[in-house]
């Protein structure tokens, strides 16, 4: 049986204190899906699995409604294969490789964000911070770090339509994505 290795991006979770997932459990709770090759990375919600190939929504939903039943938390929840985490990483449109994983940042989306809706954000503003879309993806690059950039919030409020799951990895988190899913 031919399977392909994805990533499942957990939001918001383990993040100060609160949504509490512990890693362990979530790799038990990936296993009793059935998917094989289960391994997370970090605690903040990344996990990669095996199965075979399927629609990254359907599993996005299998997993969200597991994570649901299992921990009662309702969390959004974005699969990815390799490709697409491979190419957010190629197409990054700042000199990834000469920055510190603080000051690079991918948010990913779970459908593509119209231009418009960052239209009035005014980037001459915020710099020397800096943002361009991608495929449902936003790159943000901060030189202070994340917690320090005024841009961050007014692209959080700004870039996500409605019922769209966006969910926020440092540079050096997506190139490990994309490292993690090439099987």
């Amino acid at each position: 049986m031919t399977t392909k290795t994805y990533a499942a991006l957990l939001r918001g979770i383990n993040v100060s204190g609160r949504n509490r997932v512990p890693m362990a459990e979530l790799r038990t709770l990936l296993t009793g899906l059935g998917f094989g090759g289960v391994r997370t990375y970090l605690q903040s919600g990344n996990a990669f699995f095996t199965t075979a190939p399927e629609d990254e929504r359907a599993l996005a939903d299998r997993v969200g409604r597991a994570v649901e039943e299992h921990f009662g938390l309702t969390v959004g929840v974005l699969v990815r294969d390799h490709a697409y985490l491979r190419a957010v990483v190629d197409d990054c449109p700042f000199p990834a490789a000469s920055l510190e994983g603080r000051q690079l940042h991918v948010t990913y989306f779970s459908e593509p964000v119209d231009a418009s809706r960052l239209a009035s954000v005014d980037p001459a503003a915020y710099l020397p911070e800096e943002f361009r879309l991608g495929d449902r993806a936003l790159y943000l690059h901060a030189p202070d770090g994340i917690g320090r950039s005024r841009l961050a919030g007014v692209l959080d409020r700004s870039a996500p339509g409605p019922g769209v799951v966006a969910t926020t990895r440092n540079g050096n988190t997506a190139a490990k994505l994309a490292e993690l899913t090439s099987g």
